[in-house]
């Protein structure tokens, strides 16, 4: 325990539930893929898939932590985590969000074009995410992070003039 505290730079005992809750999420995110993929065929077969899925999920993400370790600029490693787990519930949240307010607006595939239909559910989804990312960074004590994370983004999309 004490060598993964010191390679996750880990100095109080409370920043160990983002790995945890890191690993949990890839044991969910792993188990929900594999029930898709064999249907709830055989629970022994369902769990090796998991396991499976699990390892290539976790080797996948340290990949990602070491080619993004230079790039964001973070105090220590353990926020990488946290950042990872803020865009998950991000990316899943605006989803939730986004559904509702399409059908609030009438949108719907019987009524539009699927493409056009796709198109606005892509824009509608984009706008709520990025009002979420910078919420749901505050709330995990990562706001200045994100906060420069969304302005980037905002000046690839061309919005440049509304950051000033």
């Amino acid at each position: 325990m004490k060598q993964f505290k010191t390679n996750w730079e880990i100095q109080k005992n409370w920043q160990l539930i983002f790995p945890i809750m890191g690993i949990l999420g890839l044991i969910y995110s792993s188990f929900k893929l594999a029930n898709v993929i064999l249907g709830g065929y055989n629970l022994y077969i369902t769990i090796a898939v998991t396991a499976t899925l699990f390892y290539v999920f976790l080797k996948f993400t340290l990949l990602l932590f070491k080619k993004l370790e230079n790039k964001w600029i973070v105090d220590y490693k353990w926020e990488m985590i946290r950042i990872f787990i803020v865009f998950a519930i991000t990316g899943s949240s605006s989803l939730f969000i986004g559904r509702p307010i399409i059908k609030l607006l009438g949108i719907t595939k019987e009524n539009l074009n699927i493409v056009v239909y796709w198109v606005l559910y892509i824009i509608i989804g984009l706008i709520f995410y990025q009002i979420l990312l910078v919420f749901i960074g505050w709330l995990f004590g990562q706001f200045k992070f994100f906060w420069e994370f969304e302005k980037k983004m905002l000046k690839r999309f061309g919005l440049k003039r509304f950051l000033d």
